[in-house]
């Protein structure tokens, strides 16, 4: 068991210590950062005092926000043999954090902390520390290994409708971005009595967990740094609070009919069988004050890393293979016909040719919603004199190499759970990605050359290959000259392509 005091709680913590491979880290599981006081309403952070003289058991990992059962197996391509083990689920117990620490950190010593928020298209925990494969122990002991120790927190939070709020009476939406804002604060107020350092902060988050980092660093306190793994508002922009109420008014209704009480009073298995019913794995954050006008309001941070994979629309593929080459042309063409079927023929879309239309519209799914995304971000952020990191993650999925570099392969190399023994390539270029992280995380050197600087980023990727590329590099990797001409049509063109394509049309389990 590990045990510590909180000096600045008054509090002792007592936790579980494991050994990565020789290297010892202390793991503090569950700890309670926010109460919830009824369903759909603010959570109110806890408080010094009501920690002072306590002794909290922090051995088990925290419930989770009841939400529809997704098998991560299925996209990530985990082989089907390997345990998840089931996570408690409590939608009043769910604001709950783990605090990974290295055993050996001398007193008055403070390390840089690195704050994990995991992705799930806002519905569903896709990979937890619990679930065993964002496990944080490994990133920890191997900063320690290397001389960079770093500390780890990693969050869970309200989702789907429980964390989407109904806006009514005092009631808020966007529960979940503001239970992530409590959680951060926590680690500010608290994080020195684990020797970590308040003012030394890195935001991190993959897919629907980087949409969140990318929020707060508009709506939030400053951070020193921040990661952006495949995903950013531009992604999944606040949407009218006038969409969210339709899909109210579905919820309301099948509950209803269920137990004959409100979407409020509910019970909660009444609640996940309306979820599951109507298979609720995505959500959305809603228009709200703090968000207007965000594409042109400055991200609150010193430096960004940044980057996407090579196939991240693999999680409209099932769905878009239900289209014809007819469906997605008229798609392309009928707002506007002139520029539309420029777009069109950019990615090769024609009606005698199904496959290549396919491919076509998920590519331009991955243009605007991640590649060109992640130049509009890096460019804002380089005009106002911050620092970038772009990289791309280009190494195919470590078990079925057909699936290419997919959306969310880059967990498994970054957490380095899983057994890549049959594969050494892959289990290297996990080691480097790490080191890489571990180095930005502690701010003692860049992991690659700033992009502004160089005009260079780093590629991981293909066939366990690790280096920087220049833009010629660049262009043979991504459609470079396409996104010229997604340029010069405009958001307003080819984001209305996008989003039509894309409605109703993701899935986790493709």
């Amino acid at each position: 068991m590990a045990t510590m005091h909180h000096a600045q709680l008054n509090a002792t913590f007592n936790g579980v210590t494991v050994d990565y491979t020789g290297t010892k880290v202390n793991k503090f599981k569950g700890i309670k950062y926010a109460h919830i006081s009824a369903r759909f309403e603010r959570a109110r952070p806890i408080s010094g005092e009501e920690l002072s003289g306590n002794i909290i058991d922090a051995t088990q990992y925290g419930p989770r926000c009841p939400q529809v059962d997704v098998d991560v197996r299925h996209l990530l391509r985990i082989p089907e043999d390997f345990e998840i083990k089931e996570e408690v689920e409590d939608e009043f117990e769910c604001l709950n954090l783990d605090v990974t620490v290295p055993t050996d950190i001398t007193n008055n010593q403070k390390l840089p902390v690195l704050v994990w928020i995991y992705g799930g298209s806002q519905a569903v925990t896709f990979c937890s520390s619990a679930s065993g494969i964002c496990d944080t122990t490994r990133i920890v002991a191997e900063s320690a290994k290397a001389g960079k120790p770093i500390i780890m927190v990693a969050m869970n939070y309200r989702l789907n409708i429980f964390g989407f709020g109904d806006g009514k009476g005092t009631a808020e939406v966007n529960l979940s971005l503001k239970d992530q804002a409590l959680a951060i604060d926590w680690v500010r107020r608290y994080i020195q009595g684990f020797g970590g350092d308040p003012e030394n902060i890195t935001l991190c988050g993959e897919s629907a967990g980087a949409v969140y980092v990318h929020a707060h660093l508009i709506t939030g306190p400053p951070v020193k740094r921040a990661i952006l793994m495949s995903g950013s508002l531009y992604l999944s922009p606040p949407m009218p609070v006038q969409l969210g109420k339709g899909l109210l008014e579905i919820c309301e209704s099948r509950v209803q009919e269920l137990e004959g009480k409100s979407l409020r009073e509910c019970s909660q298995k009444v609640f996940k069988q309306m979820l599951t019913e109507n298979n609720l794995s995505r959500c959305w954050m809603q228009e709200e004050d703090v968000l207007a006008n965000w594409e042109n309001m400055p991200e609150r941070v010193d430096e960004v890393m940044i980057g996407e994979t090579e196939f991240e629309s693999v999680i409209w593929r099932r769905g878009i293979e239900t289209l014809s080459p007819s469906d997605i042309i008229s798609i392309f063409t009928e707002p506007n016909p002139e520029l539309g079927d420029k777009i069109r023929k950019a990615y090769h879309i024609s009606t005698d040719r199904p496959t290549s239309s396919t491919l076509g519209a998920l590519d331009l799914l991955h243009d605007t919603k991640f590649t060109l995304p992640t130049e509009l971000v890096s460019e804002k952020l380089i005009a106002n004199n911050k620092k970038v990191y772009r990289y791309l993650f280009d190494e195919v999925n470590p078990w079925q190499a057909s699936s290419r570099a997919h959306h969310a392969v880059d967990i498994l190399f970054l957490f380095g759970t899983m057994d890549f023994s049959h594969n050494p390539s892959a289990e290297a270029l996990g080691e480097d990605m790490r080191k890489r992280w571990i180095s930005f995380v502690s701010g003692r050197e860049e992991p690659w050359s700033e992009l502004s600087a160089t005009k260079k980023m780093f590629a991981f990727g293909p066939y366990g290959e690790s280096k920087e590329i220049d833009q010629r590099q660049l262009a043979a990797r991504r459609r470079v000259h396409v996104l010229g001409l997604l340029r010069e049509v405009g958001p307003q063109v080819y984001g209305g392509i996008a989003n039509k394509l894309a409605a109703g049309k993701i899935s986790l389990l493709n």
